[in-house]
């Protein structure tokens, strides 16, 4: 996991001591180093937009250090602890399942967004799973009612975790079926209603219409943007269309145990306004995981 950035940051820490000696770094020194490994982080799938704002951290965290105090070695400890820092900008306060067990508000609705092949429909029932370890009540909707297979998908997995479905029939209104969902769930008192949605493609115009009349029609509690670590830079262009088509208020980023690059988490951190709550390390249901600022760093230079 996260071999390539990894390398990458070892490299900026090996180019650091040979060029500064014996004197506290600069930063034209650190400047330096950066222009060498630019490309290099960029192939790693960290975003143009984001290098920037990753020097300037760095900058700001590395100049004044004094390079004969530790060598390499620490220096790769002093970037762990920045990168730390860094990734920290998007960790969420608290796990999603205690904020859900801490509301209110029942059913409580989550809304999940996403393009096709994130990851998305088997997300959703990770985090079932982690609701019902947390004793909480959920069921599954099938708001997509177009693509085939979507919502046989979805029944599988809520007869494998032994939960509540709802679906609608093929070519119903995905906002009626995800309100008539609600209602029916909040009559037999369930705790949490997770809603799937339609992920066509993140340029489809209707797909936006028809996003905006759920969350318009529902009203969830919350709106997850569930995106795949693997789509590098694209993931980023999906943020920024769905943060401008319906918005969102949480992340979770899928694949990450597949992830042999790695800047997808440090361009998000980077770039991103709302938290990464959860991030899929695996195959199984128990393979979700609180995003970790310094377990991420802790993977990328271990």
């Amino acid at each position: 996991m996260f071999k390539k950035i990894g390398g990458v940051f070892r490299d900026i820490a090996s180019r650091i001591v040979e060029t500064v000696s014996r004197k506290e770094l600069t930063e034209e020194d650190l400047e330096k180093v950066f222009r060498e490994v630019e490309l290099s982080l960029v192939e790693s799938d960290v975003a143009y937009d984001a290098l920037p704002i990753l020097f300037e951290e760095l900058k700001r965290r590395l100049v004044g250090s004094r390079v004969s105090r530790f060598g390499e070695g620490e220096l790769v400890e002093l970037l762990k602890e920045a990168l730390a820092e860094i990734l920290a900008g998007v960790e969420p306060e608290h796990d999603f399942v205690d904020r859900v067990k801490a509301s209110e508000a029942r059913p409580y609705v989550v809304v999940f967004l996403g393009v096709n092949g994130v990851g998305k429909t088997t997300t959703i029932a990770k985090v079932a799973y982690r609701l019902m370890k947390a004793g909480l009540r959920p069921a599954l909707v099938a708001a997509d009612t177009f693509r085939a297979g979507a919502q046989e998908q979805l029944a599988l997995h809520a007869e494998r975790l032994g939960v509540p479905f709802f679906r609608g029939k093929y070519g119903a209104d995905p906002a009626a079926v995800a309100k008539d969902a609600v209602v029916h769930f909040a009559k037999k008192g369930l705790d949490v209603v997770l809603i799937d949605t339609a992920g066509r493609m993140h340029v489809d115009v209707d797909l936006v219409e028809e996003l905006r009349k759920i969350v318009r029609v529902v009203r969830p509690h919350t709106k997850i943007l569930v995106l795949d670590a693997l789509t590098g830079n694209d993931a980023l262009e999906q943020v920024r269309y769905f943060e401008s088509a319906v918005g969102f208020d949480a992340v979770i980023l899928t694949k990450m145990d597949a992830d042999a690059r790695g800047g997808c988490a440090l361009t998000l951190s980077l770039l991103l306004r709302t938290p990464i709550v959860y991030v899929g390390t695996g195959q199984s249901y128990e393979d979700l995981e609180v995003f970790r600022a310094r377990d991420v760093a802790e993977r990328i230079l271990g």
